[in-house]
């Protein structure tokens, strides 16, 4: 798969594992700032525009949350931000959400998987600023709802074209069944399964134009865009 370079400001105290984070997404080919404390990241993170934002919360001269809303505040724009913490607990979580994080990662984390949570939060980042987004073959246009594969027209229904933009979004990365429903019909989902009945649909509207299954299962949690030889057009 052929990765987009990211511009990302990495607050992170500790020297060792910021070192560690570093190396790894640089040698991605992306484009790393460093902040060892949140003045220095509220500073930075209103000066450039950064694709996202990595911000651990225990930092020494103030805490993570408060840098969290600084930034949300101040930035030149809705800059996406993925909380790294050892706070595990769904109250922490529950605060850091709602104090404007976008996305977070339990320490210890694996470097591959901080990657793929990073690419998955720009591109929504990039489709909140640029009103379409592009994946491999892709392009969704979501003001039209509009979907096209290497160019041509995708027939999809308002469901099947939700259901795409989110796998989309978070592609590589699989979308459980239960995010699913809740971006498609909020609260009041239907008494039957029509979530299956979609998937199926657009499955097969992605094979007619792909020549290829693009939706793949996955056991216990949801599905997952699986653009296989199409990541690198």
């Amino acid at each position: 798969m052929t990765r987009t370079p990211l511009s990302i400001l990495l607050v992170e105290d500790h020297p060792t594992i910021a070192r560690q984070v570093v190396a790894f997404l640089e040698g991605l080919g992306w484009q790393l700032d460093h902040a060892g404390t949140g003045a220095l990241a509220i500073d930075l993170a209103t000066r450039e525009a950064y694709d996202l934002v990595l911000l651990d919360l225990n930092l020494p001269d103030m805490d993570g949350l408060a840098v969290c809303r600084a930034i949300k505040a101040r930035a030149p724009r809705n800059v996406p931000v993925l909380m790294l913490t050892a706070r595990d607990a769904f109250e922490d979580k529950a605060r850091g959400f709602g104090d404007g994080a976008d996305d977070y990662l339990t320490k210890p984390f694996d470097l591959r998987e901080l990657a793929l949570r990073c690419e998955a939060l720009a591109r929504r980042g990039r489709l909140h600023v640029e009103q379409e987004l592009r994946v491999g073959p892709l392009l969704l246009r979501p003001r039209e709802l509009r979907a096209l594969y290497g160019g041509e027209p995708l027939a999809l229904t308002q469901v099947g074209f939700q259901v795409l933009l989110m796998l989309c979004m978070e592609y590589p990365l699989a979308v459980s069944r239960s995010a699913l429903v809740q971006q498609v019909w909020g609260a009041n989902p239907p008494d039957s399964d029509a979530l299956k009945s979609h998937i199926y649909a657009l499955r097969k509207q992605l094979e007619r134009a792909s020549g290829q299954k693009m939706v793949a299962t996955i056991p216990h949690l949801g599905y997952r865009l699986d653009l296989g030889a199409a990541a690198d057009v």
